[in-house]
């Protein structure tokens, strides 16, 4: 979206401001890159055995609910990318870094500061799981900024 304006002295310029795309291209975008980045992150805290802990969340010990657990906070986590900062996907590039840095601030959030509160456990301890859980929501979060950004290039 372009706007011109005339300027006292005579000349205009142009101005380029990026509009947000609807709603509902927004919370789809949300959905399916909260779901893309979930599983991939879901894969690798399978393989470290990580779920049992997620679904301790809810009460239970089980893998199956821990992932479904986890893919939901996927998803909800996704929609605030999406629908906060959709206006900075505006490339596969840039939608990756604008991941990447969700992605570590998710980090920081969850598994350092809300999980374990949640939990009564300590804050901020990082150990050797806690930089896989880095590397997880890195992977996360890019994997939801370019699929975001692939749905919301997608045309309705």
């Amino acid at each position: 979206m372009a706007t011109d304006r005339k300027h006292l002295s005579g000349t205009e310029t142009t101005t380029s401001a990026v509009a947000s795309p609807p709603v509902t291209k927004r919370l789809t975008a949300g959905v399916i890159g909260g779901l893309a980045g979930g599983a991939v992150f879901g894969a690798l805290m399978a393989m470290m055995g990580m779920l049992p802990l997620i679904a301790m969340l809810v009460g239970s010990e089980s893998a199956i609910v821990g992932l479904l657990v986890h893919l939901a906070i996927s998803v909800l986590i996704g929609l605030g990318l999406t629908l906060l900062l959709s206006r900075m996907l505006t490339g596969y590039a840039r939608a990756a870094v604008v991941g990447l840095v969700y992605g570590a601030l998710w980090w920081v959030l969850g598994p350092l500061l809300l999980m374990p509160s949640m939990m009564g456990m300590p804050v901020f301890m990082i150990d050797a799981a806690g930089w896989m859980s880095l590397i997880g929501h890195l992977l996360y979060g890019v994997t939801l900024g370019v699929t975001a950004a692939r749905v919301l290039r997608v045309r309705a």
